[in-house]
């Protein structure tokens, strides 16, 4: 079991590294325009933002109408915790969001499969940082960069931090593999 782990339901402060906005970055996302799930003025944060909330506006009741493109890494604490935060990012249907790549999840099949535009798999195990600074150990299970929206799937792309892949919906992928092999002949 890993660290992030062992803190379900004492803290849910697991920084996203640096690399991972330097990767978005190379792919033409400089800044953000909210950050529901911030951990506040002052503290250490490595997003890119222009506006966020905090655990104490509770960015899952705050509207996000109001903004363009959100960075959301919702809070890992408790069972299916990042559902709420899930639905109402794909709501928004703007952005990117990072939860665990739990793929065989009954959530994942149920909210995350039927609503991504675009998904990367980041290389390797994302190392987050804790809210001092140092750097926690490895964690037990990958994670998954959700896109939502053409300017988050384009910067996913051309990011380089990992393996983009898009979900055919079952029944769907003979349609697709042949309209792909038409085109190629054509």
């Amino acid at each position: 079991m890993a660290e992030h782990e062992f803190s379900i339901g004492l803290s849910s402060d697991w920084l996203t590294p640096p690399k991972t906005f330097a990767g978005l970055k190379r792919g033409g996302i400089s800044r953000f325009h909210l950050d529901p799930c911030h951990p506040g003025e002052g503290k250490l944060c490595f997003v890119p933002c222009e506006h966020f909330f905090t655990a104490l506006d509770d960015g899952l009741r705050q509207s996000w109408a109001d903004y363009g493109l959100v960075w959301m890494n919702p809070p890992f604490g408790g069972r299916r915790g990042q559902v709420p935060w899930l639905k109402k990012f794909f709501e928004h249907n703007n952005g990117i969001a990072l939860v665990a790549a739990r793929t065989s999840a009954d959530w994942f099949h149920e909210v995350v499969a039927p609503n991504a535009q675009l998904l990367c798999f980041p290389n390797g195990k994302t190392k987050f940082y804790r809210p001092d600074g140092t750097v926690g150990k490895e964690p037990g299970t990958g994670v998954v960069l959700i896109g939502a929206g053409d300017e988050a799937c384009t910067a996913l792309l051309k990011s380089g931090l990992g393996c983009c892949v898009t979900i055919v919906e079952a029944g769907r992928g003979m349609e697709l593999l042949l309209g792909w092999q038409r085109r190629a002949v054509a």
